[in-house]
């Protein structure tokens, strides 16, 4: 299996579902393999995971050379804007890029030492790994390879060229969610080409598994929707006491075009020209914070909005153990984890009918993400009437408890099956 980050070091919900969805499969019996670009040494010790950084190819070799061809598409100088602020953006594209020599060169050392972050270079690490992927196929002892989200599809195509193994994808999210219309032209190319070369594809809901029918061109018989689910709390919520008196409604979730930032915000603004004993926080990083905060000030609400930066572990338990109400208003998304992780913990939601996890839960209140005064309207009425609270809390704890990693990992098994 492939992926790009692994718990505790995360940058959103891939690693968390990547977690989840491994340790389902080991309870269905089934042993993984884990590659990683980049291991800590803090992770889980229930499965063998495989650091990349620490893999030494033989550059004499030409299997590497031939994989390499195969990946000198991939240019480097192209900066993957979705992940990088409109500084990092700016700063990035005044270092200077790679000439076909010296990318050459830099690719072909005998070890890589990954970041394993969403970097300007992060086009040289995608085919670098593909490369070690050779490395680790050859001599590992599989039946099947697992990658996922486009960072990791290069590297499964290799392992199923040099030994193969039927290739499954799994695709948390596409180009098309990240940035609606106007993508990144070659993270569109390397998904497409991934869909393509698979054997089978695990989408994370019907909503994708109907975007990579009508956007990428794949037969519908390929490609499996199976939902992702969330752990169960391991600790005591009532631990954590809020130190303001107001209510609190929280969004959690990378600030990007994606997840809907600016519908929060404009929301927030309505609900408090009708109730100011309300408190706004905004959890998270991305290349529309900037935006936020100063749309946050220009509205004249920054003394109830609190920008909480990046939050995870214990921290998403403490924000959650100290919210209301959690609402997800993004524009487009595959699945969506953070809502599974309010309701475990007693916090009543409001998410986008554009969203996957829209079609497993039935106690959430469901918005149009556009629609600013019905998420103002769901805002109020959770805070204001405690019996509709009290329903969606009870309700929602156990449906969110009855949906379990174990699960996904019986489904993803089943996909194994089918193509060995």
């Amino acid at each position: 299996m492939f992926g790009w980050e692994f718990p505790p070091h995360i940058t959103g919900g891939l690693g968390t579902a990547c977690f989840g969805l491994t340790k389902g499969l080991l309870k269905n019996g089934v042993d993984v393999i884990f590659v990683v670009p980049k291991a800590y040494g803090d992770e889980t010790n229930e499965l063998k995971i495989i650091n990349a950084s620490d893999v030494i190819i033989d550059l004499k070799e030409e299997i590497y050379k031939d994989y390499w061809k195969q990946l000198t598409y991939i240019e480097i100088g192209s900066n993957l804007i979705p992940y990088l602020s409109k500084e990092e953006f700016e700063k990035a594209n005044t270092q200077s890029v790679f000439d076909h020599n010296d990318y050459y060169s830099s690719v072909f050392s005998s070890s890589f030492k990954f970041t394993g972050k969403y970097s300007k270079d992060i086009m040289l690490e995608v085919a670098r790994y593909a490369l070690i992927a050779a490395k680790v196929a050859s001599e590992s002892e599989f039946d099947v390879i697992h990658a996922h989200d486009w960072l990791t599809y290069p590297a499964g195509i290799t392992a199923k060229k040099v030994s193969g193994k039927p290739l499954v994808i799994h695709v948390h999210a596409t180009e098309f969610d990240r940035s609606g219309e106007h993508i990144n032209q070659n993270v569109y190319d390397i998904e497409r080409m991934g869909m393509h070369a698979a054997d089978k594809i695990v989408a994370v809901s019907n909503y994708t598994r109907q975007i990579i029918i009508d956007r990428y061109g794949i037969a519908p018989e390929k490609v499996t929707a199976v939902y992702n689910a969330v752990e169960p709390v391991d600790c005591d919520l009532s631990k954590y006491k809020k130190a303001v008196k107001e209510k609190i409604v929280t969004f959690l979730g990378r600030v990007t075009f994606q997840k809907g930032p600016d519908y929060f915000v404009e929301a927030a603004h309505k609900v408090l020209k009708v109730d100011k004993n309300i408190r706004f926080v905004m959890a998270g990083s991305g290349d529309m914070l900037n935006r936020m905060i100063k749309r946050v000030a220009y509205l004249g609400i920054s003394d109830k909005f609190h920008f909480a930066g990046f939050l995870a572990g214990e921290d998403v338990e403490r924000m959650f153990a100290m919210s209301d109400a959690y609402v997800m208003p993004s524009v487009s998304e595959p699945f969506g984890i953070s809502p599974l992780e309010a309701m475990r913990s007693n916090v009543p939601v409001i998410i986008s009918k554009q969203s996957g996890v829209s079609e497993v839960l039935k106690h959430a209140i469901k918005i149009d993400f556009w629609d600013i005064d019905a998420i103002a309207d769901a805002i109020y009425g959770l805070l204001h009437y405690e019996a509709l609270s009290r329903m969606f809390i009870a309700y929602g704890k156990s449906e969110v408890d009855n949906l379990k990693w174990e699960n996904a990992g019986t489904r993803v098994k089943e996909v194994y099956e089918s193509v060995c």
